[in-house]
């Protein structure tokens, strides 16, 4: 026996006995209210913050032909889902409330000027004072490009960001940000090699305090934290509760930021469907329908 496994046996009783007070595991859990949850593909949940209406993507098995739907929490449960109110004629998805629920943010190849588009683009759509959604409006360039857009989410520091295949990033597609001044110009950046790397990066989601990005790769969810300069730091990829099998989408954070609510892809009888990562330990989230 070589000397590495002889000090091994050595220290095995120290070894099972820390590994006996190791934490266990974040638990992931699905999440399945029935008509929300179906054999198609539903993902990029949203919890409008002054209705608690339920916003999210269905799409094919194959994750193609995006509606955003919405459904509302009645006396059985979720509503049977319906197309969202602002709903265009062409693909759309990634729904994000601000934090008043006064706007959203989502993505559309919907027509514009009458002219049908084949890119995906950035779109926000603002609720009047009687809580009715107006006309929605696509941001403008440098925002949206000829490339596709994705994910747009509004971080507590003022920047919108999002994930675009526009040229001038670090690989395939990359994750930017976008601030707009007080004369109405918009800036836009890319978020670094800390963030991006040669391959892709398709979803940005800041924490609400800020302190953290959470990023989505064609390799898996990575985060990475803001550091004092403004920057964000190298990223480190997250465990095995939320990178099972590559298919993981469009994540939402609990107000607390202690649980998040995914998509995977677990295969048949369904196809994606909602699971909810309990990070932080237990607490009342997604909430509970019908209302207690």
């Amino acid at each position: 026996m070589h000397d590495g496994a002889m000090r091994l046996l050595r220290f095995s009783p120290l070894i099972f006995a820390l590994a006996a007070f190791a934490p266990p595991p974040s638990p992931v859990e699905p999440w399945a209210p029935p008509r929300v949850s179906s054999p198609m593909f539903e993902s990029h949940a949203a919890f409008d913050p002054l209705t608690g209406d339920l916003y999210f993507v269905r799409s094919g098995k194959d994750f193609q032909g995006w509606r955003i739907l919405t459904s509302r929490c009645g006396p059985d449960g979720w509503t049977e889902p319906k197309d969202a109110p602002f709903a265009g004629d062409g693909v759309e998805a990634d729904p994000w409330f601000t934090r008043d629920g006064r706007r959203l943010y989502f993505i559309s190849t919907r027509s514009t000027d009458g002219v049908h588009r084949k890119d995906l683009d950035i779109w926000m759509v603002e609720r009047g004072r009687d809580g009715a959604w107006g006309k929605p409006q696509r941001l403008p360039e440098p925002v949206n490009t000829t490339g596709q857009e994705w994910f747009p989410r509004l971080g507590p520091d003022g920047w919108l960001y999002f994930g675009s295949s526009r040229p001038g990033g670090l690989g395939k597609t990359d994750i930017w940000r976008a601030r707009q001044d007080r004369k109405g110009a918009w800036t836009v950046e890319n978020l670094g090699p800390n963030i991006n790397s040669a391959g892709d990066e398709y979803e940005p989601l800041p924490s609400a305090d800020g302190k953290t990005l959470l990023i989505e790769a064609s390799d898996g969810y990575f985060e990475s934290e803001h550091q004092k300069d403004g920057s964000w730091g190298p990223r480190r990829k997250l465990g095995p509760e939320i990178n099972l099998n590559g298919s993981e989408i469009g994540a939402l954070a609990s107000p607390s930021g202690r649980s998040l609510l995914f998509a995977r892809d677990s295969g048949e009888p369904n196809s994606g469907e909602f699971f909810v990562w309990r990070r932080g330990g237990k607490e009342a989230w997604p909430p509970a329908c019908p209302r207690k």
